[in-house]
C-alpha cells in the first residue's frame, strides 16, 4: 500500500508539469482569437475570486461577521481606498460583528 503512494506523486507532478508545457509548446504563433485572449485575460481574476471570497466567509467564527466585512471592503473599495485602509476596516468590523453579535 505505501508503494502507491509514489505512483500518486508521480501522476500528479506529470500532469501539472503537462498542463505547464503542453500550451508553450504547442501554441507557437500569437492568439489572434479575440474570445480566447479576452478568455485567458480574465482566467487568473476569477480563479483568485473563487479562491478568495469563500475564504472571507469561512475565516472568521460566524459567516454573518464575515458577509459583514465583505461588503464593508467593497463599499469601502468602490470608493477608491487604499488597500490598507480596507483591510483595517474589514478586520475592524469583525471585530465589531463578533463582539456583539
Amino acid at each position: 500500500m505505501k508503494h502507491n503512494i509514489y505512483i500518486y506523486i508521480l501522476i500528479s507532478g506529470l500532469v501539472s508539469y503537462l498542463i505547464r508545457v503542453l500550451p508553450l509548446t504547442l501554441i507557437r504563433k500569437p492568439i489572434r482569437n479575440v474570445f480566447l485572449k479576452s478568455f485567458l485575460y480574465y482566467v487568473p481574476y476569477a480563479t483568485l475570486a473563487v479562491m478568495t471570497f469563500p475564504a472571507i466567509i469561512e475565516a472568521t467564527s460566524s459567516p454573518v461577521s464575515g458577509w459583514l466585512a465583505l461588503a464593508a471592503g467593497t463599499i469601502l473599495s468602490w470608493q477608491n481606498r487604499s488597500l490598507p485602509t480596507v483591510a483595517a476596516a474589514c478586520c475592524i468590523v469583525v471585530f465589531i460583528a463578533e463582539t456583539f453579535l
